[in-house]
């Protein structure tokens, strides 16, 4: 048998550099490139063997990003896979130690997401020669456990490669879990130092092309007839959109069964964008940042049907929005363990092949193939139904309008009113990214999304800190799109790193910065459950110890600039409607900069009334904490349990 004698480092990126994704029946690298911050746990194996590729030529060689941080570099390598459709996606290398466990808040958002990301932390000897090594973690009562081991409940696989022969079984384990669409994830190797640099003579059928294949999962036959029954016998169905319907590139499905059957269209945070906004059947958001147009529609429904949704409290409003005592569900998603929720009928399978069976099954054409009922009319809701949902479509539009106004270009701009301006601004083309503070319900409720992947909004782990390194690989994937980063203040100062690898790559992105001076997400749910907004501002100490004193001086638009980042400063909304049009024609990275008014207007649009359950204390002696708790108590008591 051929072999090839090389390090442990220099065979996995050899192995990696020839793996391969493909749906239907085009192919993607899987590993497209390699992220890296380099310390005494890497440096002389993955580093040394990086120094390798960076010689060779075609498809052996493995590009390398260098980054700064490395829960940061994480989350660009997690916005890159979601970009890519999770076809293709970047590994990540540190050192041992810190190095290593600032990617366990990166690898739990990939995870959360179902977005692949291979982590290749640096590990103490395997050999253990001189315990302890710098940065070890020793316990007493086990002598096999490292800081490494904390990447073990956020990923979904993990293994220690503890001999040079062992990285053959634990690579292909690790591509068949980065590739599989229902089982995708953080994927993490422990790489020991010393194993590293060992050499091996690897068997050459190790570096062979794999082709890992990613087919349309088929609904099975009898799940598909129950499903058709429950549509077929509700009056008030409703569909809701879930992250499952964009990554498995169902858009077009879901719009056919929409326009064929006249079923309503709410959207999650993560499905938002399946329709587009003008679409008539686009209700907009559902639940606790929804519009109030879909949830209505969710209040009175008797059929829901989940496609690629996880439903979690913000969908549901923690149990207690779908009200309607004869409400039913039907989940289609990729995984068991999701299409079985709130007792619903569970049809596994992927969305879009699911989407065009349920099409087909309701009596229309689909696909290109003859629907069961042939030339039979179709399923299709009362036009009662579709007249009452589309004029809730069209008063929640004036809403939207209404917020987006100004009173004129001298105002300051309220956070709606930034949005207002983006919106007038941007094509389908352009990508915006968000994940933390006010800003997610905000867009939820009101941004107008024109493109199946321009709205990129984290909200499974809703990590602040996460946009501009979203933003980084986000452009990598796309690299002649506009992409957006909009975060508060708060998330700029929780992770600005990256602003200078933007920089390094001359990657075109554009940050918009809101500064309201604080946490004002927390701060208003602070307000709401009795804890009076306490040290939710940026102010300093004042006399009585509380952070109530005169603003802090802070310059984040003099930060960013430091970075190396073109800035502009915007106090107006005539200001800033000249400001996001010069960043968007820029062709180097560029921050915009604007202080929002605060106080009520933070965040612009009307509540569409959807709980979210974040208990109150049962006893205080405080009466905004009293007050919220009797508000809790009469909130909680409308939950359910769908069996």
């Amino acid at each position: 048998m051929p072999t090839r004698h090389l390090t442990t480092a220099q065979a996995l990126l050899a192995f990696l550099a020839r793996q391969y994704t493909e749906r239907a029946g085009v192919r993607h690298r899987l590993i497209a490139a390699t992220w890296g911050i380099f310390g005494h746990g890497n440096v002389a194996g993955l580093g040394q063997a990086l120094v390798e590729t960076r010689h060779g030529e075609g498809p052996d060689a493995m590009p390398f990003l260098q980054g700064r941080n490395e829960q940061a570099m994480v989350h660009a390598a997690t916005a890159y896979a979601r970009q890519r459709g999770r076809l293709s996606a970047h590994a990540v290398t540190t050192s041992i130690g810190p190095g290593a466990t600032n990617l366990v808040t990166g690898a739990a958002l990939a995870t959360v997401n179902h977005l692949p990301v291979l982590l290749l932390p640096g590990d103490t000897f395997a050999a253990r020669p001189a315990d302890p090594v710098l940065q070890q973690l020793e316990l007493p009562y086990a002598g096999d456990i490292s800081v490494n081991d904390c990447l073990r409940p956020v990923s979904r696989y993990f293994d220690r490669v503890s001999r040079p022969e062992a990285l053959i079984p634990a690579a292909l384990a690790a591509m068949r879990v980065l590739a599989d669409p229902a089982e995708t994830g953080a994927v993490t190797l422990c790489l020991p130092q010393d194993v590293q640099v060992e050499a091996y003579d690897w068997p050459e059928e190790f570096f062979a092309d794999r082709v890992w294949r990613v087919p349309a999962q088929q609904p099975d036959p009898h799940d598909l007839a129950d499903a058709v029954r429950a549509v077929r016998r509700s009056r008030r169905p409703l569909l809701v959109a879930g992250g499952g319907v964009r990554h498995s590139l169902a858009g077009t499905e879901l719009s056919v069964l929409a326009e064929r059957t006249g079923i309503p269209v709410a959207s999650t945070q993560a499905g938002k964008g399946s329709l587009p906004y003008d679409h008539p059947a686009d209700m907009g958001g559902i639940g606790h940042t929804g519009t109030a147009a879909a949830n209505h529609l969710a209040r009175t429904a008797d059929l829901v049907i989940g496609v690629g949704t996880r439903w979690t409290d913000f969908t549901t409003a923690s149990h207690t929005l779908f009200e309607n005592p004869a409400v039913r569900f039907v989940n289609l998603n990729l995984t068991g363990f999701d299409a079985h929720k709130m007792g619903g009928v569970a049809l596994t399978g992927d969305a879009a092949a699911g989407l065009a069976h349920l099409t087909r099954e309701l009596g229309h054409l689909a696909a290109g193939r003859e629907g069961a009922g042939g030339s039979a009319p179709g399923h299709r809701v009362d036009a009662a139904y579709e007249d009452e949902y589309r004029t809730c479509k069209a008063r929640w539009e004036a809403h939207v309008s209404a917020r987006y106004a100004a009173p004129d270009d001298k105002a300051v701009p309220t956070q709606a009113q930034v949005l207002g301006v983006l919106d007038a601004l941007v094509g389908h083309e352009d990508i915006l990214i968000n994940a933390a503070g006010s800003l997610p319900g905000d867009l939820h409720r009101l941004w107008r999304t024109r493109s199946g992947d321009q709205y990129h909004v984290e909200y499974g782990y809703s990590c602040m800190g996460y946009e501009i390194p979203a933003a980084i690989g986000v452009q990598l994937a796309a690299p002649h799109r506009p992409v957006w980063a909009l975060v508060g203040d708060g998330t700029y100062l929780m992770n600005p790193t990256e602003l200078v690898t933007a920089v390094q790559e001359r990657l075109p992105i554009k940050v918009v910065i809101l500064d309201n001076h604080g946490y004002a997400s927390i701060g208003g749910l602070s307000h709401a459950v009795g804890a009076e907004r306490f040290a939710t501002e940026y102010r300093f100490r004042a006399a009585d110890g509380t952070y109530s004193g005169e603003p802090l001086p802070l310059d984040l638009a003099a930060n960013a600039a430091s970075l190396g980042m073109r800035t502009l400063r915007a106090r107006t909304v005539g200001d800033l409607r000249e400001a996001l049009a010069e960043a968007r024609a820029s062709t180097v990275p560029t921050c915009v900069y604007v202080e929002t008014e605060t106080g009520d207007t933070v965040s612009g649009p009307p509540s569409a009334g959807a709980w979210w359950d974040v208990p109150v204390a049962q006893t205080a002696t405080r009466p905004s904490a009293a007050r919220a708790r009797e508000e809790y108590d009469r909130q909680v008591a409308a939950r359910r349990h769908h069996l």
